[in-house]
Protein backbone atom coordinates (compact mmCIF):
# COMPACT_ATOMS: atom_id res chain seq x y z
CA UNK A 1 0.00 0.00 0.00
CA UNK A 2 1.48 2.96 -0.97
CA UNK A 3 1.59 6.11 1.29
CA UNK A 4 -1.08 7.95 -0.48
CA UNK A 5 -3.41 5.18 -0.76
CA UNK A 6 -3.58 5.08 3.17
CA UNK A 7 -3.72 8.68 3.67
CA UNK A 8 -6.89 8.31 1.90
CA UNK A 9 -9.78 8.11 3.99
CA UNK A 10 -12.67 6.47 2.74
CA UNK A 11 -16.00 6.94 4.24
CA UNK A 12 -18.88 4.08 3.68
CA UNK A 13 -22.56 4.00 4.77
CA UNK A 14 -25.18 1.27 4.18
CA UNK A 15 -27.09 2.52 1.07
CA UNK A 16 -31.18 3.04 1.66
CA UNK A 17 -33.17 1.14 -0.67
CA UNK A 18 -34.14 3.61 -3.12
CA UNK A 19 -37.97 2.11 -3.85
CA UNK A 20 -38.37 2.92 0.01
CA UNK A 21 -37.04 6.49 -0.46
CA UNK A 22 -39.10 7.01 -3.23
CA UNK A 23 -42.21 5.49 -1.60
CA UNK A 24 -41.49 7.90 1.78
CA UNK A 25 -41.17 10.86 -1.49
CA UNK A 26 -44.86 9.82 -2.29
CA UNK A 27 -45.85 10.25 1.02
CA UNK A 28 -44.40 13.40 1.86
CA UNK A 29 -46.50 14.89 -1.31
CA UNK A 30 -49.82 14.20 0.71
CA UNK A 31 -49.91 14.58 4.55
CA UNK A 32 -52.61 13.17 5.35
CA UNK A 33 -51.38 10.08 3.68
CA UNK A 34 -50.28 6.88 5.18
CA UNK A 35 -49.94 2.98 4.03
CA UNK A 36 -49.29 0.13 6.80
CA UNK A 37 -45.77 -1.18 6.46
CA UNK A 38 -43.50 -3.62 8.20
CA UNK A 39 -39.92 -3.07 8.52
CA UNK A 40 -36.70 -5.57 9.33
CA UNK A 41 -34.59 -3.63 11.80
CA UNK A 42 -31.51 -4.86 13.58
CA UNK A 43 -33.30 -4.74 16.83
CA UNK A 44 -36.85 -6.73 14.97
CA UNK A 45 -39.20 -6.33 13.25
CA UNK A 46 -41.59 -2.79 13.91
CA UNK A 47 -44.89 -2.27 11.95
CA UNK A 48 -47.32 0.45 11.75
CA UNK A 49 -48.73 3.30 9.23
CA UNK A 50 -46.13 4.56 7.53
CA UNK A 51 -46.29 8.83 6.94
CA UNK A 52 -44.28 11.26 5.38
CA UNK A 53 -42.08 14.07 7.02
CA UNK A 54 -44.97 16.81 7.33
CA UNK A 55 -47.40 14.65 9.40
CA UNK A 56 -44.82 13.26 11.47
CA UNK A 57 -43.44 16.60 12.28
CA UNK A 58 -47.21 17.76 12.90
CA UNK A 59 -48.06 15.26 15.20
CA UNK A 60 -44.63 15.02 17.20
CA UNK A 61 -45.32 18.85 18.07
CA UNK A 62 -48.94 18.38 18.38
CA UNK A 63 -47.47 15.51 21.48
CA UNK A 64 -45.65 18.15 22.68
CA UNK A 65 -48.07 20.36 23.43
CA UNK A 66 -49.76 18.21 25.64
CA UNK A 67 -46.62 17.61 28.17
CA UNK A 68 -46.36 19.70 30.71
CA UNK A 69 -43.29 22.85 31.54
CA UNK A 70 -42.38 25.30 29.55
CA UNK A 71 -39.35 23.17 27.51
CA UNK A 72 -42.37 21.61 25.72
CA UNK A 73 -43.18 24.45 24.05
CA UNK A 74 -39.66 25.05 22.91
CA UNK A 75 -39.51 21.47 21.67
CA UNK A 76 -42.51 21.56 19.91
CA UNK A 77 -40.91 24.04 17.05
CA UNK A 78 -37.48 22.32 17.37
CA UNK A 79 -38.75 19.73 13.87
CA UNK A 80 -39.65 23.21 12.12
CA UNK A 81 -36.35 24.64 12.97
CA UNK A 82 -34.55 21.29 11.90
CA UNK A 83 -36.44 21.51 8.66
CA UNK A 84 -35.19 25.17 8.02
CA UNK A 85 -31.56 24.55 8.71
CA UNK A 86 -31.61 21.44 6.22
CA UNK A 87 -33.20 23.56 3.55
CA UNK A 88 -30.19 26.05 3.56
CA UNK A 89 -27.76 23.52 3.56
CA UNK A 90 -29.45 22.07 0.28
CA UNK A 91 -29.34 25.05 -1.33
CA UNK A 92 -26.02 24.81 -1.73
CA UNK A 93 -26.59 20.93 -3.08
CA UNK A 94 -27.24 20.94 -6.81
CA UNK A 95 -28.30 17.07 -5.88
CA UNK A 96 -31.46 15.56 -5.67
CA UNK A 97 -33.22 15.47 -2.10
CA UNK A 98 -33.84 11.73 -0.94
CA UNK A 99 -35.34 11.24 2.42
CA UNK A 100 -33.35 9.38 4.91
CA UNK A 101 -35.63 9.13 7.81
CA UNK A 102 -38.45 6.82 7.85
CA UNK A 103 -41.97 7.81 10.46
CA UNK A 104 -44.14 5.91 11.88
CA UNK A 105 -47.24 6.28 13.50
CA UNK A 106 -48.88 3.52 15.96
CA UNK A 107 -46.19 1.44 15.57
CA UNK A 108 -45.46 -2.10 17.47
CA UNK A 109 -41.51 -3.32 17.67
CA UNK A 110 -40.98 -7.07 18.18
CA UNK A 111 -37.99 -8.41 19.77
CA UNK A 112 -37.86 -12.40 20.48
CA UNK A 113 -40.42 -13.56 22.45
CA UNK A 114 -41.67 -9.98 24.62
CA UNK A 115 -44.34 -8.41 23.94
CA UNK A 116 -44.39 -6.15 21.27
CA UNK A 117 -43.48 -2.46 22.43
CA UNK A 118 -45.89 0.01 21.59
CA UNK A 119 -45.10 3.06 19.70
CA UNK A 120 -47.20 5.90 19.24
CA UNK A 121 -44.65 7.76 16.88
CA UNK A 122 -41.60 6.64 15.92
CA UNK A 123 -38.96 8.03 13.95
CA UNK A 124 -35.73 5.62 12.19
CA UNK A 125 -32.72 5.85 9.95
CA UNK A 126 -33.91 4.51 6.05
CA UNK A 127 -30.15 3.05 5.86
CA UNK A 128 -31.02 1.35 9.17
CA UNK A 129 -34.09 -0.38 7.24
CA UNK A 130 -32.49 -4.28 5.88
CA UNK A 131 -36.15 -5.32 4.60
CA UNK A 132 -39.86 -3.86 4.04
CA UNK A 133 -43.36 -4.86 3.03
CA UNK A 134 -46.52 -3.46 2.46
CA UNK A 135 -48.79 -4.53 4.73
CA UNK A 136 -48.69 -5.25 8.90
CA UNK A 137 -48.38 -9.37 10.32
CA UNK A 138 -51.92 -11.17 10.95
Amino acid sequence: MTDSARDTLLVTQPVPDLQLQLLIQLLDREPRSGLPLTLALPAGVLHGEVIGHEAWKAEWARGLRQVEGGGANLLAEFPETVDQGIKEAQADEDAPFLPRWIHLRDAALVCGGAAPLRLPLWRGRLSDVSGWTLGRPE
